[in-house]
């Protein structure tokens, strides 16, 4: 089925009004669930409300908590999030972190305290429309093992890059996965097998059910020992830049809650070179985009080339939803 944009928007505000969060911000914080379904990436859209309410409902989300400036290092802030609402505080350290960039050329946002994020893909997006590159990472529980290791000990770590390109930016939003954790949910619901190995079974054999890898908790890192490698290490960094939390600190809570997560932008307008990017990222897709396409695939693109013709598609029929999500959603 489909729901316009206006009406998931008005439902989500309708149930975080219920559980006290603030007029304004249950607006903001609806907008980006429906932002991210608008643009195709359900399973960090409305797919993914339900567990912010149950956030809510066990204690590890603050519906009133707000993000604070606890240091300034030049260039480098460090906030906490104070366990608040994770899209509204990342939203937050995105803008303060533009704002830091239009002032220095780079601006950095370390943010400790904070809960899941929803879909990364929209800071990213903020920073591209402000003429700024964003790069954009978080750490999360322990659910993914090492390379050559059976017990989940890194996280799988989600990172973006968003670099400015008129209507249609460059936006590589990744997790240190194969798939997803909320990509192998919906695999889950759909009854579907994914399409390639996406993780290990209990007797350490690659498995493509999802069902499998969520009992499991094991996520086969992309790149395999390069994946966790990149796990690792963006993990060591967010926590650094916030003064947060490791992965390993997180694997020793009840839930996943209080993640470290880090906010770059680089203003393309500071830099003596700027204007003369514009054209070389257009070229650079240009010549990417002409590559000859393997036999029986697709022509090629680049990550986030398709994302205004969904959003156009979205807005004008109606976003996606699976009907048992929204009928769940139309309950609280």
């Amino acid at each position: 089925m489909r729901v316009s944009y206006g009406e998931m928007k008005r439902e989500l505000t309708r149930v975080l009004l219920k559980y006290g969060v603030e007029a304004e911000r249950a607006e903001q914080s609806a907008a980006m669930f429906a932002d991210a379904s608008r643009d195709g990436i359900y399973t960090h859209g409305l797919n993914r409300f339900p567990a912010l309410i149950r956030s809510i409902e066990n204690g590890d989300v603050d519906v009133r908590a707000q993000a604070e400036l606890i240091g300034r290092f030049g260039m480098l802030e460090q906030w906490d999030g104070r366990h608040g609402i994770g899209n509204l505080n990342a939203k937050a350290a995105m803008e303060r972190a533009v704002a830091l960039a239009k002032e220095n050329g780079i601006g950095v946002v370390g943010l400790r305290n904070n809960n899941h994020w929803m879909r990364p893909g929209n800071y990213g997006l903020m920073a591209a429309e402000a003429g700024c590159i964003g790069i954009l990472w978080t750490n999360t529980t322990p659910n993914m093992p090492p390379w050559g290791g059976r017990e989940p000990r890194l996280g799988n770590n989600p990172i973006v890059f968003a670099i400015p390109n008129g209507d249609e930016p460059v936006l590589l939003d990744i997790a240190m996965s194969m798939f997803a954790y909320g990509k192998l949910e919906t695999y889950v619901r759909q009854g579907r097998e994914l399409p390639m190995d996406g993780g290990f079974d209990r007797d350490q054999k690659l498995t493509r059910d999802p069902r499998v890898i969520l009992e499991t908790g094991q996520a086969l890192p992309f790149g395999y020992w390069k994946g966790s490698g990149l796990a690792l290490a963006l993990d060591l960094v967010a926590a650094a830049l916030s003064g947060g939390l490791t992965t390993r600190d997180i694997g020793e809570l009840p839930r996943e809650t209080g993640v470290s997560q880090a906010f770059l932008a680089i203003d393309l307008q500071s830099l003596p070179n700027g204007a003369a990017f514009a054209e070389q990222v257009k070229a650079t897709l240009k010549d990417l985009q002409s590559a000859t396409p393997r036999e029986g695939t697709s022509p090629v693109t680049y990550p986030g080339q398709h994302m205004m013709a969904v959003r156009r598609d979205n807005l004008a029929n109606g976003i996606p939803v699976e009907e048992a999500i929204w009928e769940k959603i139309g309950k609280m």
